[in-house]
């Protein structure tokens, strides 16, 4: 009998099979399970759960919730094995890359039990005769988190585990097309002593995430996903009076200046274009080489490089990246790579037909792909492509590189690989992109920075985890107040109060 994956609603999975969905195996293409898909009732049901856990928790004193934070931390690291395979069974990432998104993760949790740290306020003492004046950081009440595919355990732990130590209760809507990892996520901070309530999983689609945008009980909403998806979220999370961040897709591109360091420019590319089959928001899709000699040179190694890449099925660690979550998904993919062949670019190294054993004959694979000669005009450049594909854009100089960047609808991340400071530092200063990478490929901050992009990169005022985390899960309350003493009696002030 096909298990069906349900929701876990104040402490307890519950079952909901009116509409399922399969979800496959993408290493074989088999349907492994299927996951319930919440009606609006279930959606409400968890709302209402996390609404009445509210008050207690948000009175839990920081530093109670950090400890839980801590010994959820300790279960994390003793269930890696598990959650890798989760991660890797409903996604296809290797395992190896499931480690690495998984410590990204617990890097957060890390950040998040220095709760009582971070929600410290600020205090002024005789801001006027006899008045003081300090401000607080509260919560915000019930936060919903609206996470994708390609990061099944990361994105979510960029945001509940914040949201919750800084007091506020929490309804996670995951993808639909890996939920076992998120679900048990969920099921460790029980584990770890979260109170029931605090922390709820609804798995579903668009009438779920509807529900969670239009619920008044709703303060906040996190989203990560395409450009189209964030926009529509965050249009109609505002309109419904709420808060929201929402980042959306990338068109990461890399400058390579003639004076860079061609070996770790190769190295760097071939990790940051194809690891996790390129189905990351920071996946380095387009190699600018300044000149021909860069870019002949830079081709050369890449197109090696490759020879030796592998890609197959998540349980074998030898392999470089697994398949593409869906057929639906490759099929895409593959078109992208047609059109830059029709419009007139170079196929260099084809991934349409790789090798897989015949028992992955079905899986949704699609190898490196590295194409050359790509110009702006083409669908496959202006397009986040969301695979394991590699363009490369040649041009004259870096102020022309910089242009082809500045004039990209996305902002997510980029780099430029140089041995010249002064070109870097230019670099860093004045492209408008939100993460920069200097010799860097895939410069994505650190738990205790913040994550974001620029322009349709990303809708709303502040950036993912780290402090832009903390400012966007509570809100600020200043209070002023003042004892009169018997020796002092005013009269009525009209005018403005003032310091003078």
């Amino acid at each position: 009998m096909t298990q069906t994956i349900g929701h876990f609603i104040n402490g307890s999975i519950i079952e909901d099979t009116a509409r399922t969905q399969t979800v496959f195996n993408p290493s074989t293409g088999e349907a492994a399970r299927k996951v319930a898909l919440a009606s609006k009732t279930t959606v409400e049901e968890a709302v209402a759960a996390a609404q009445a856990a509210f008050p207690a928790w948000r009175n839990t004193p920081p530093a109670k919730r950090a400890r839980i934070m801590f010994r959820y931390k300790e279960l994390l690291e003793q269930n890696r094995e598990k959650i890798c395979r989760l991660i890797g069974s409903e996604h296809g990432k290797i395992v190896h890359d499931a480690a690495g998104e998984l410590q990204r993760g617990i890097e957060n949790v890390e950040f998040a039990c220095g709760a009582p740290n971070l929600l410290k306020g600020e205090y002024s003492k005789n801001v006027g005769p006899d008045i003081d004046s300090w401000s607080d950081f509260q919560p915000l009440g019930v936060v919903a988190g609206i996470t994708p595919f390609n990061f099944p355990a990361m994105v979510p732990l960029w945001m509940f585990p914040l949201a919750i130590v800084c007091g506020n209760t929490f309804v996670l809507k995951p993808s639909e097309r890996d939920p076992s990892a998120p679900l048990f996520l969920a099921q460790l901070l029980k584990e770890a002593g979260l109170p029931d309530g605090v922390m709820n999983v609804v798995n579903g689609d668009k009438e779920a995430v509807d529900t969670l945008l239009t619920d008044p009980r709703v303060q906040a909403v996190s989203f990560v996903g395409s450009t189209p998806i964030a926009r529509y979220i965050y249009a109609t999370a505002t309109a419904n009076g709420k808060r929201c961040q929402a980042l959306g897709g990338a068109k990461n591109h890399a400058i390579v200046m003639p004076d860079a360091d061609l070996d770790n420019v190769v190295n760097s590319l071939l990790g940051a274009a194809f690891g996790s089959s390129g189905e990351r928001c920071m996946a380095l899709s387009v190699a600018v080489a300044v000149g021909d000699e860069t870019a002949d040179r830079m081709i050369a190694g890449i197109k090696e490089g490759m020879k030796t890449m592998k890609v197959g099925a998540f349980s074998d660690e030898s392999n470089h990246f697994g398949p593409l979550i869906t057929a639906e998904h490759k099929a895409k993919v593959e078109s992208y790579i047609d059109s830059a062949e029709q419009q007139g670019a170079t196929i260099v190294v084809d991934g349409r037909n790789p090798e897989v054993p015949s028992e992955l004959a079905k899986g949704f694979y699609l190898g490196g792909t590295l194409i050359d000669r790509v110009t702006p005009e083409m669908t496959s450049y202006q397009e986040e492509i969301f695979g394991p594909v590699l363009q490369v854009v040649r041009v004259k100089t870096m102020q022309e590189a910089m242009e082809l960047i500045n004039r990209h609808i996305y902002g997510n991340g980029t780099c430029i690989y140089t041995r010249d400071g002064e070109a870097a530092r230019y670099f860093a200063d004045n492209i408008p992109v939100g993460m920069v990478g200097i010799n860097i490929p895939l410069p994505v901050p650190v738990s205790y920075h913040s994550f974001g992009g620029w322009k349709q990169s990303a809708f709303g005022d502040l950036g993912a985890y780290g402090p832009d985390g903390v400012r966007f899960y509570t809100r600020r309350k200043t209070v002023t107040q003042r004892w009169p003493t018997s020796e002092v009696r005013e009269g009525a002030v009209f005018s403005m109060p003032t310091l003078g």
